[in-house]
């Protein structure tokens, strides 16, 4: 490999060439094993002369840095790993992010272990996906002809899966669209970031749901928005409780998220009122929408906008893998030619390769084949899960309905003396991994009395349990929530 050494300054070359080759071996630059230039060619690279480079080898070797091996070259040693700190930045205090910033809270690092059953939240099943079906068609767009190294790609993404969203998505959620109107982006998140970007000004007023999706609310915090959490129901998130002066309003009415309950029409349209009377944006996340397992699935807000109020985002997350970043947005005229500045400002383009492969995967049929398998798997984990709540859990905890998604919610009973935190924690420790519904909550903006609506369906107050059922096979479903019972009768005294 090329190593950078520097001969800038005085002094003598060789004590220079051996300093820096040894904090090079120091650092983990050169690591145990790697093989070091020639010293003929190193010299010539150095224009100096080829003794002065072997007088450094030989000292390095001398104290047990570098091997040589009789025609094969000089190399690092093994041994001098053990000596090898950890490589890091400088860790001067000098230079520190704007105050927002210090607040925020980290991201988690991975999760350690992998639970004997897994109950979070957003998974997948890897085992689902066509593998081999995506390994073909990427090998595909991964031929030299298929490769166009001569400019950038569009920042509004590769035009064929830009006209393949524009049907899907109209075929099967009714979404006003053409392949113009589609803007690729990796991922949900970053839809979200772009349209923060062109609308949010600092101090503006952002309503989310509450509970809601935590990062799509420190995503438009980070942005300067003023937050408030808005209730939801059983009919999805109460209009009634928005603030007037809220610039954009943050909503997942399909299933909503985490309590998995759909925005009833009646709702979907007094948001619609009310954001034309306002003057506000709604950007609409269709999340998880393709999982559902009963009853006719509501139009999205998007089909019922007739003054170009409504942002619909979505994802191939949750659809396909998580390591897949591939989501897009639909965004009324005005707000095109903004959304694709600020995707060129920011990332330019995702990975051609990948959204031809997607656009592909779409035309073939295999996203629809791959859907119908999927539901059939999820609609047993959700059926057999939601059974066993009513039939073991009654005492505690009552389930949310719902019929869509990769989760659902079930809620303590009223008057339960059960700290959940401590039975998430407790669970957590027998093997069995849930979510404690308090991590969804903004902990901002108003809220209610804990009651239940005129649906029946409980409010947002009530503390509950978020169980996924994407990561967990459906004959482990059953014995991981009996261990979840024991942790919730060890938890109510």
């Amino acid at each position: 490999m090329d190593i950078h050494i520097t001969l800038a300054g005085r002094g003598d070359l060789t004590a220079r060439i051996y300093r820096q080759l040894l904090d090079a071996i120091l650092d983990g630059r050169l690591r145990a094993g790697e093989r070091l230039p020639p010293t003929r060619e190193l010299a010539r690279h150095l224009a100096v002369s080829r003794n002065t480079v072997a007088a450094a080898y030989d000292r390095l070797t001398a104290e047990g840095f570098l091997v040589g091996r009789v025609g094969a070259g000089t190399f690092v040693c093994d041994e001098a790993a053990d000596r090898i700190p950890d490589r890091s930045a400088p860790s001067g205090g000098a230079v520190t992010p704007r105050q927002l910033w210090r607040a925020m809270p980290a991201p988690p690092g991975p999760a350690r272990g992998t639970p004997d059953f897994n109950f979070d939240v957003g998974i997948p099943d890897p085992h689902l996906f066509p593998l081999e079906s995506w390994r073909r068609i990427v090998a595909g767009e991964l031929r030299i002809g298929a490769l166009s190294p001569t400019s950038y790609g569009d920042p509004s993404g590769h035009p064929a899966l830009r006209t393949a969203i524009a049907r899907h998505i109209g075929v099967s959620r009714s979404v006003r669209a053409g392949a113009d109107d589609v803007l690729v982006t990796q991922g949900a998140q970053q839809a979200l970031d772009l349209v923060g970007r062109i609308l949010i000004e600092p101090g503006d007023c952002v309503a989310v749901e509450e509970p809601g999706y935590r990062a799509a609310r420190l995503l438009f915090q980070s942005l300067g928005a003023r937050i408030v959490g808005v209730p939801v129901d059983g009919e999805g998130l109460d209009v009634s409780a928005l603030p007037a002066e809220a610039r954009l309003v943050y909503t997942t009415p399909s299933h909503q998220f985490p309590l998995g309950v759909p925005m009833s029409l009646r709702r979907r349209s007094a948001l619609l009122a009310w954001a034309k009377r306002n003057g506000a944006v709604i950007v609409e996340d269709d999340y998880d929408s393709e999982f559902r397992f009963a009853d006719r699935p509501l139009e999205p807000l998007q089909a019922l906008d007739q003054d170009g109020r409504v942002v619909y985002v979505g994802s191939f997350s949750k659809v396909m893998l998580p390591t897949l970043r591939l989501g897009f947005l639909v965004a009324p005229t005005a707000l095109r030619t903004a959304l694709r500045t600020a995707k060129q400002l920011t990332d330019w383009h995702g990975d051609q390769h990948t959204q031809g492969a997607m656009a592909r995967f779409i035309d073939e049929g295999l996203l629809a084949r791959h859907l119908r398998r999927a539901n059939k798997e999820y609609a047993a984990r959700h059926g057999l899960i939601h059974r066993i709540l009513r039939r073991d859990f009654a005492d505690w905890l009552e389930p949310v309905p719902s019929a869509a998604g990769l989760h659902l919610c079930a809620l303590l009973r009223p008057g339960v003396p059960m700290e959940l935190a401590g039975v998430v924690r407790q669970a957590a420790q027998a093997g069995v991994r849930v979510r404690d519904l308090d991590d969804y909550r903004t902990g901002v903006g108003r809220s209610d009395d804990g009651g239940t609506t005129p649906g029946g369906a409980p409010t947002d107050a009530r503390p509950g349990l978020v169980l996924g059922y994407g990561a967990i096979p459906l004959d482990r479903i059953a014995p991981g929530l009996r261990r979840l019972a024991a942790s919730c009768r060890a938890g109510c005294p």
